[in-house]
């Protein structure tokens, strides 16, 4: 129901609008496909990581996000001039699903070279690319995102944290939660107040700057999943002094850049093989099982449905466009499916879930039961996504 009427038919055909047309894989990219997925058979027989669901959160691991960057799978889409590879956004794309099919270890390097990268590319300063972009296509510079915060959650027009001009440049104050591997990272992209608010105008005077994260004034406090894992973290900025040169992009044009960056966070595979591992174990599971075929049917064919839209949007950012609807549409699916596999997953067994499982189907369906509450938050909750969308269509 919208706000000033009901649903129309009108509006209801606008949704395939919403998603761009449909893109095919390029034929080059099979052989792409074959060698990532020898060399991660080669890592597993080695014994050097074991699968895992939700893989682009917990698998941090320096030495394989490395090894990446030296076979030329990371910072793809990177010029070469900046130490990239000048490969399009569909080659990314096949070695971003041949990695999270496996249930490799990316989340070192998973936010640079997903969304920082690009952004740097988009909006950033000539000596920030030189300075940051090299060191992400090696695998050896990792960064972090600061969007949400206590009070503002994924309604960032509500964003507290202050940016005071000083100087030479600007002084953070605030807090960011939720803050993927900060305790590891070297960098993160903070999105903060350089203009007090307005009501009227609730997404003006917000500004990106690239904080670094061993900088004085800044404490990095860890929230603990259920498990006693460290993922995610609270970022407190007491005065923290962020020089000119480490603006990213134009003051006061935070929001544009913003949810043109999540775009990219949005939109990915991601969003709908986290727990992808957990599907493929769950077949084999199904040995001497009957009674839930038709449930495992309907995950495979949503499962391709979501792959096509996602392609359909990283196939416009490779044209250069962003397609900021249609990614929130992509996540807030993909989340949802995400859950439903594992709800599907738990019918298989008649006992909960063994978080100290060392491999196999009961450690990926723990890993997949911890780590759910947390697939809503990561890019925004499903009800933002779904007023974003009902917006772009006019409802709101």
């Amino acid at each position: 129901m919208a706000e000033d009427g009901p649903v129309t038919a009108t509006t209801l055909h606008r949704l395939p609008d919403l998603v761009p047309p449909p893109t095919e894989l390029p034929p080059r990219t099979a052989a792409l496909r074959a060698e990532v997925r020898a060399f991660l058979a080669e890592e597993q027989e080695a014994g050097r990581w074991t699968p895992r669901a939700d893989v682009w959160l917990s698998g941090w691991d320096e030495r394989f996000s490395r090894e990446l960057g030296r076979r030329g799978w990371l910072g793809m889409t990177i010029p070469e001039e900046y130490g990239g590879h000048g490969a399009s956004a569909l080659d990314r794309y096949v070695v971003t699903e041949e990695l999270l099919a496996a249930g490799a270890p990316v989340a070192a390097h998973w936010i640079a070279d997903r969304q920082i990268g690009p952004t740097l590319l988009r909006f950033g300063t000539e000596e920030q690319r030189q300075r940051f972009l090299p060191g992400i296509a090696r695998g050896e510079v990792y960064f972090g995102i600061g969007m949400s915060e206590p009070d503002a959650g994924s309604d960032l027009a509500a964003v507290r944290t202050r940016a005071e001009r000083v100087d030479g440049g600007w002084e953070l104050t605030g807090t960011k939660v939720w803050t993927s591997g900060a305790h590891h990272a070297h960098a993160f992209f903070a999105l903060a107040r350089s203009a007090p608010r307005d009501e009227q105008h609730r997404h003006a005077g917000l500004s990106q700057f690239i904080v670094l994260l061993d900088s004085p004034g800044v404490q990095i406090r860890p929230i603990p999943l259920l498990t006693g894992a460290h993922h995610f973290n609270e970022v407190v900025f007491d005065r923290v002094f962020v020089p000119d040169d480490m603006v990213l992009g134009e003051i006061g044009a935070g929001w544009k850049q913003v949810t043109s960056e999540l775009a990219f966070e949005r939109s990915g595979p991601e969003r709908f093989l986290s727990t992808f591992p957990l599907l493929v174990s769950m077949l084999g599971e199904l040995a001497g099982s009957t009674g839930i075929e038709r449930e495992i049917g309907g995950l495979v064919a949503r499962l391709w449905t979501l792959r096509r839209m996602s392609l359909a949007v990283a196939g416009s950012l490779e044209s250069g466009q962003a397609p900021e609807l249609a990614a929130a549409v992509v996540k807030e699916l993909g989340t949802r499916y995400e859950n439903e596999v594992i709800d599907v997953a738990r019918l298989l067994v008649a006992t909960p879930p063994d978080p100290g499982a060392e491999g196999g189907f009961p450690r990926l369906l723990a890993d997949a039961v911890l780590h759910a509450p947390g697939f809503t938050l990561r890019g925004g909750t499903n009800e933002v996504l779904r007023g974003i969308v009902a917006r772009g269509l006019g409802l709101r």
